[in-house]
């Protein structure tokens, strides 16, 4: 029996919902060769949005959609890396095939074969460098391998945020513009899951990938297209749930489309026939309590004016945040550290700064300091 709901991983199939027109316009880009940036919050379906459309292009001859994870990315040699292995890996479609294709297009790195027991995963395969400066050819290698097959490639790379936080990042982003904006028969999808990163490296004129491609802003999934999605899993099993408290549930986590999926889970389990506000209490609790060990470890890492804002942000007071009397109120310092103290938990990813609007990134965490106000002194 398949799950109802499923969150913390990529929603596809019978669990992606809506994204009609952003699927359509991803998809569009892909058949014309255009790069594509996605920004959206953390856990608003970039990945799976991405994997719906490869889905959906995946009997198309002429093209190869290449997805790779920078994630565990923290230097040039790491990424040339990732990328190498994954072009070689993903555009051939035998075991054999890699080794050859990476005898012929890598002079620089040694294939490596690994066989495993894991039915899953039976054959691995990575590259190992045998010099110091291999990057061009690495970068260069998509291209080489898309002329070589007549075939357009689009490399999709997640947690590409990953780029922006190494040393003499600005330099490497350089690098990898220089070459990726003369390809021909190459284009690429970039994401990831730090927002403001992301839009300093896309949005900046002084950042080198500024206007790479064409910009997706992800928004929140309408709650029209959940009454359907939710109410029909509750009818696959006899239970039943009303549209009122589908409005609770999108409400409490600010539409986050996964925290929607995992509270309707959380409802869902303890249902036996009628849902009712008491078992919709019960589900938010228990969200909470297994948030709760992350937000603690949140919430030791901050220094008192960190802590300070915070309370200010939660009872409101983000709009006036820089007036003399909030700084007093909430004993903040200064203008200057009010400054210093956004940069930083912008940086721990506890916050979203657009502008003169502050939110914290996770909508559940707000719920949580509410309910452990004595925290916050």
């Amino acid at each position: 029996m398949n799950a109802p709901f499923v969150y913390g991983v990529a929603a596809e199939e019978m669990y992606f919902t809506d994204r009609e027109k952003e699927t359509f316009r991803l998809r569009m880009n892909f058949e014309n060769g255009l790069n594509t940036v996605i920004i959206s919050p953390r856990r608003w379906g970039k990945t799976s949005l991405v994997n719906k459309v490869a889905e959906q292009m995946k009997d198309r001859s002429d093209i190869r959609i290449v997805r790779m994870d920078a994630f565990s990315v923290r230097t040039p040699e790491d990424f040339f890396r990732l990328f190498a292995t994954e072009i070689i890996r993903q555009t051939a479609t035998r075991t054999e095939e890699w080794m050859e294709n990476a005898k012929r297009f890598l002079s620089s790195l040694v294939p490596i074969i690994t066989m495993s027991a894991d039915p899953m995963n039976p054959v691995s395969f990575s590259l190992k460098s045998v010099v110091s400066n291999y990057g061009e050819e690495v970068l260069t290698l998509p291209e080489r391998i898309a002329k070589e097959k007549n075939i357009h490639i689009i490399i999709c790379i997640d947690e590409f945020q990953q780029i922006g936080e190494m040393n003499d990042s600005v330099t490497f982003q350089k690098k990898l513009r220089s070459v990726w904006q003369h390809q021909h028969s190459v284009s690429y999808c970039l994401y990831g899951s730090k927002r403001h990163l992301l839009m300093n490296m896309f949005g900046s004129r002084s950042y080198p990938f500024y206007k790479f491609g064409d910009m997706i802003f992800l928004e929140r999934i309408p709650i029209e297209y959940w009454y359907e999605y939710i109410q029909k899993r509750f009818e696959q099993a006899d239970k039943h749930i009303s549209s009122e408290i589908i409005d609770q549930i999108y409400a409490y986590v600010d539409g986050n489309s996964s925290y929607v999926q995992q509270l309707s889970w959380l409802v869902w389990a303890r249902t036996t026939n009628d849902v009712n506000e008491e078992i919709l209490t019960d589900a938010q609790q228990d969200l909470l309590n297994q948030s709760h060990a992350l937000f603690m470890e949140q919430m030791n890492g901050l220094t008192q004016y960190q802590i300070r804002f915070v309370r200010a942000v939660m009872d409101g007071k983000a709009p006036e945040i820089n007036r003399k009397e909030t700084i007093d109120e909430y004993e903040l310092g200064s203008s200057a550290n009010i400054a210093t103290i956004k940069k930083a938990l912008q940086k721990k990813e506890l916050v979203e700064i657009e502008g003169k609007d502050i939110r914290f990134a996770d909508p559940i965490f707000i719920h949580w300091l509410r309910r452990n106000t004595h925290l916050l002194g």
